[in-house]
């Protein structure tokens, strides 16, 4: 299988120690090329260590630390996070904080992707926390508020994919985890689909975390999805 495939597939590092995440990418071997490291795994002792590591070893790292706060802090916190070389972070879709992040990736490799709508949460949530649209309304206004900001691309959920990519373009990267292979349990996940319903759907990259990291054997699970993507 070719690394343009096997890029379209994320694993999620979402472990609490970087020996674990070690343990978990020399079990997966050349099946993975591409990892997340989260806010757990970012935070612990050398987290942001083995990104470097990883990234000399030749993989692609994704850093998911969905940043947001003030303009110009998360403007420096870019700066600082793009000198890492990682290919993607993480921001929420908030115009402010969208815009100030591309000030700080600006000539850097650094892609930034917007998260719209939790896949943990659905209307009711929303409802509960004080928003005044549904899950497909507001995915939507964050989208066009992302592409006027020149954001690299999107992480909504499966679900949302075939609606968003005629108003974002063929050129916008859409990132979606709720990925579950079929069978596979939904755990927090309220918005999914199988890997390859996603792919067929318009993703670009599929985040996995639990499916593989937790499958009695890994590296099996990993290259059962990229076989779907392939096939999709």
């Amino acid at each position: 299988m070719s690394d343009k495939i096997r890029d379209r597939l994320i694993v999620a590092l979402d472990v609490e120690s970087v020996a674990e995440a070690r343990a978990l990418i020399a079990t997966l071997g050349d099946a993975v090329t591409f990892y997340k490291i989260g806010m757990e795994l970012a935070y612990a002792p050398g987290g942001f260590d083995l990104a470097r590591e990883l990234k000399a070893a030749g993989k692609r790292i994704f850093l998911d630390l969905k940043l947001h706060d003030i303009g110009v802090t998360v403007e420096r916190a870019t700066r600082q996070i793009a000198k890492l070389g990682v290919d993607f972070l993480t921001v929420h879709a908030f115009p402010q904080t969208m815009a100030a992040a591309r000030l700080g990736a600006e000539a850097s490799g650094l892609k930034l992707l917007a998260v719209t709508v939790l896949t943990s949460y659905d209307d009711a949530d929303l409802k509960e926390a004080g928003y005044g649209l549904g899950v497909a309304d507001l995915v939507q206004r964050r989208a066009e508020q992302a592409r006027a900001a020149k954001i690299d691309g999107l992480i909504l959920s499966p679900l949302e994919l075939a609606a968003i990519r005629p108003i974002v373009g063929p050129d916008m990267l859409l990132v979606t985890p709720g990925v579950r292979p079929a069978g596979a349990d939904k755990g927090d996940q309220k918005r999914v689909m199988t890997p390859g319903e996603a792919i067929a759907a318009g993703a670009d990259h599929l985040v996995v975390g639990r499916p593989v990291a937790r499958a009695a054997d890994p590296r099996a699970a990993a290259e059962a999805i990229v076989a779907e993507i392939a096939s999709a």
